[in-house]
């Protein structure tokens, strides 16, 4: 009965959120703890494991990172135009399956192999399970940002787990009983392949819910016709593979391509738009404003993969609330478990809002992220106050610094994900996510550029120098994320007018 559900149907939901929005939570929670346990892992792993230079390591780390989002939107546009949302989902699935399982054998010798599937199959698989959350809601639906709330809520759950512990079964902070000597990296590796195939289980079978959402675009042409181009974009994606582990390893091959693949966005954007109305194109103009703003509150935020990780390894105590903790769980962690806790809250709160007419625009949602990030920053900052001579400070007040980023990253990041389908025609919604997620990879690319001059100059110094350098070069970025927040919220009647009717 449920596969024979059309759109209308399922979007004619009672209640705060559609059942299947359930459904995609926990497939996403799953592959997000596949995803953000590789990410914690691979800064600690570059420089301990394989004994990087750290200004190497966090430029490494950021082309990593840059590649995984960059190659959304490529994943999205193949959604778009030939596979449908639901097919690569799948696909992006079992190649992120297969990376987990190489570096799980051998992460010394496969790395960049086992990276380079992550990155391609992770390009498959987040633009369009995100954009398959939006088509569960009408447009001008008020529960939309609610859902994509509890959504991201789905996210952090998982990234909760596999941010915590990847890292400290790597570290041997966690079951080192019962994990021989020198095998706990291939365990932590391997976990992330088991939660995978969990993920992928749990879309297979709940996916006749979601009716005609997410089907191929070329259902209506020959199945031969069909099948080849399916089958050819198989076989791309596996054979891109040795060019992104050239690509990665090599940071200036990086470079080339990320002054590349922003344009080209821009460019086939641009072509796209002669196909829709003045007031379609009017909304794709904001969203690419909100992109653009995006690229920086990333490159702060990500610091927690690079720079942070770093400052978490050597300036941080074990101590949160009287608990013994890896200081690197925590900080791959904490920020997800407040996102958990107050997701929903936050959710709540909009609507509330919106049924008294209170309710701040997006742009004005945006603005306030950058507010609240400048001022976890700004504690970063402060922790140097707090240190003993040995150059190690309080995990108590780091851990609060991310409970106040935690607000902005909700009034940012959820937000975006819903603003970008409901600013973009139905047709280019995919692309347009992942031009969301493009924008994330420059935020990740810069991320890796600040974490690599943070490291510089801290580099032969006394573990105190080290984190009042870090702690300075915190404060920077506090001011820098100010100016952009109050920037925006000035903006924010200029940017209304290009989103009409969209809130």
């Amino acid at each position: 009965m449920e596969k024979n559900l059309t759109i209308n149907q399922i979007q004619d939901f009672k209640g705060k959120y559609p059942k299947q929005l359930w459904y995609l939570f926990f497939s996403e929670m799953w592959e997000r703890f596949c995803f953000y346990g590789m990410r914690g892992m691979l800064y600690f792993f570059m420089v301990n494991e394989l004994l990087m230079n750290k200004e190497v390591a966090n430029l490494q780390f950021g082309a990593t990172q840059a590649w995984v989002y960059a190659f959304t939107f490529i994943g999205g546009l193949f959604a778009d135009k030939i596979f449908g949302f639901r097919k690569s989902l799948f696909w992006g699935g079992l190649l992120m399956i297969v990376g987990s399982i190489i570096l799980a054998i051998d992460p010394k010798e496969y790395f960049f192999l086992g990276v380079s599937f992550t990155i391609v199959g992770t390009g498959f698989f987040k633009p369009n399970i995100s954009s398959m959350v939006g088509m569960l809601y009408k447009d001008g639906d008020q529960r939309t940002d609610a859902g994509f709330s509890l959504f991201y809520a789905g996210v952090n759950l998982g990234a909760i787990l596999g941010g915590y512990f990847c890292i400290a079964i790597g570290k041997r902070e966690l079951f080192a009983s019962q994990i021989a000597e020198g095998l706990e990296w291939n365990v932590a590796f391997g976990l992330a392949s088991i939660v995978m195939v969990i993920s992928l289980l749990t879309f297979t079978q709940t996916q006749k819910s979601l009716g005609e959402i997410g089907l191929s675009p070329l259902l209506n042409i020959d199945k031969k016709k069909r099948v080849l181009y399916e089958t050819l974009i198989y076989l791309g994606s596996l054979l891109i593979i040795p060019l992104i582990i050239v690509m990665v390893s090599n940071t200036r091959y990086t470079d080339y391509f990320m002054y590349i693949i922003g344009p080209v966005s821009l460019l086939y954007l641009a072509y796209e738009m002669k196909n829709f109305s003045y007031s379609e194109n009017k909304k794709l103009i904001a969203a690419v404003i909100f992109m653009l703003f995006s690229i920086i509150f990333w490159a702060f935020f990500e610091q927690s993969g690079g720079s942070l990780s770093d400052f978490a390894a050597e300036n941080l105590n074990k101590e949160v609330l009287g608990l013994q903790l890896d200081p690197n769980g925590v900080n791959n962690s904490a920020n997800s478990v407040f996102v958990v806790a107050f997701a929903a809250l936050v959710g709540m709160v909009w609507i509330w809002m919106a049924k008294r007419k209170i309710e701040p625009n997006t742009v004005v949602k945006f603005g306030l992220g950058f507010l609240f990030l400048a001022g976890g920053f700004w504690v970063f900052y402060y922790t140097k106050f707090f240190a003993g001579a040995d150059g190690k400070t309080s995990l108590d007040l780091f851990t609060f610094g991310w409970f106040i980023i935690t607000f902005g990253e909700l009034c940012l990041s959820p937000i975006g994900m819903s603003a970008m389908t409901k600013l973009s025609p139905q047709k280019t919604q995919a692309v347009i996510m992942g031009m969301w997620f493009l924008a994330s990879a420059y935020g990740q690319y810069f991320a890796g550029l600040l974490g690599a001059n943070i490291a510089e100059a801290s580099e032969n110094a006394t573990n105190l120098e080290k984190l009042n350098t870090y702690a300075d070069g915190y404060q920077q970025l506090a001011i820098y994320a100010l100016i952009a927040g109050v920037v925006l919220i000035i903006i924010s009647p200029l940017v209304k007018k290009l989103m009409q009717d969209v809130r």
